[in-house]
């Protein structure tokens, strides 16, 4: 058995009010050498939204029944909440589970892949977190990349048979798994593009009748002299309504909620370039927005795999389970 006294959930973190906007997005592009009138631009999708972003509300639930789902299967941990770019920030919440007396903790991402932004960023922030409280600071490991767990691939089944019910009759319906863009360097770098293929095909597999599928890419923010990973979510739809497809049903099995990237590039943008080529547009729920019962039963199957690592290890795809600690150099940003 190993010894955790805590869980930390750990996430993007996102604006809660109009005057947070810009900090916020400070924080994010800290080093980044991003030109103000792009930040100005991305700031007026959060007023346009009431400068709140749902992804903090999402966490709020989330640390909620993961308390509830540890406690029920008599799992005595506390959960914590620290973010890496917003309130509560991560280095705060680190502070106050040293001054908890929490000694080793084991951390959850709302990042279910394998990349630099994904999951080695998240690695560097918590260590900065760490060195920034010193001494005292607790231990915290990380999960592994759940990407191919059924908690988080049988949500995203269900939620697609789900869409595809609502364009009954239609029978060239086509569905668009979607994911952040990264620059095509790092993707070379990383099980990024490899897992989220797979994960494409256990939620085709999975669905009750066989459809045409395809992967596109979204919330691309890097130079345009930068190749990244494409094609565009929004250019993808143009291709497909010219080869004659009436209606669409997008899935962003990239990511773990409605957060700002899933509501303004899918359920805004995407949604009205569909609009306009006449073509039918739904778009899949995410397994962390309510969130789903077995989203939060998966991350509870997480701690107790690390609490016991005699138990088995749950991975519905043919690629290597993740492991517990990633080696050295891999998922760079560059």
């Amino acid at each position: 058995m190993t010894d955790y006294d805590a869980v930390l959930i750990v996430s993007f973190g996102g604006p809660e009010g109009p005057d947070e906007v810009l900090p916020f997005l400070e924080n994010v592009t800290r080093g980044r050498s991003i030109p103000r009138s792009r930040l100005a631009e991305v700031a007026d999708r959060y007023i346009g939204m009431g400068g709140v972003s749902p992804i903090n509300a999402q966490c709020r639930r989330l640390v909620s029944a993961l308390e509830d789902e540890l406690a029920g299967h008599g799992i005595d941990l506390p959960v914590y909440w620290g973010n890496r770019n917003w309130h509560p920030m991560l280095a705060d919440t680190v502070r106050s589970m040293a001054d908890d007396g929490v000694e080793r903790a084991l951390a959850i991402a709302t990042s279910a892949y394998s990349s630099y932004s994904g999951c080695r960023q998240y690695l560097d922030d918590i260590e900065a977190a760490r060195l920034s409280v010193g001494h005292d600071a607790p231990r915290v490991d990380k999960v592994r990349a759940y990407f191919d767990h059924p908690g988080f691939v049988a949500p995203f089944i269900e939620s697609t048979e789900a869409s595809l019910a609502r364009f009954e009759g239609l029978s060239d319906t086509h569905i668009v798994f979607t994911a952040h863009s990264i620059p095509d360097a790092m993707a070379d770098r990383c099980d990024y593009r490899a897992q989220l293929d797979e994960v494409a095909r256990l939620v085709a597999g999975g669905l009750t009748s066989a459809h045409p599928w395809s992967m596109a890419w979204q919330s691309r923010s890097g130079p345009p002299t930068v190749p990244w990973l494409g094609p565009d979510i929004n250019d993808h739809l143009d291709d497909l309504a010219g080869s004659g497809v009436q209606a669409v049903v997008v899935v962003p099995i990239g990511f773990v909620s409605d957060h700002m990237e899933v509501v303004f590039d899918l359920d805004t943008e995407a949604a009205h370039t569909a609009a306009r080529l006449g073509m039918a547009f739904e778009r899949a729920a995410t397994p962390g927005t309510a969130p789903d019962p077995r989203f939060v039963g998966m991350l509870r199957s997480l701690v107790e795999e690390r609490l016991d690592p005699a138990r088995d290890r749950i991975g519905l795809s043919g690629l290597a389970t993740r492991p517990d600690t990633c080696p050295t150099g891999c998922c760079t940003p560059r």
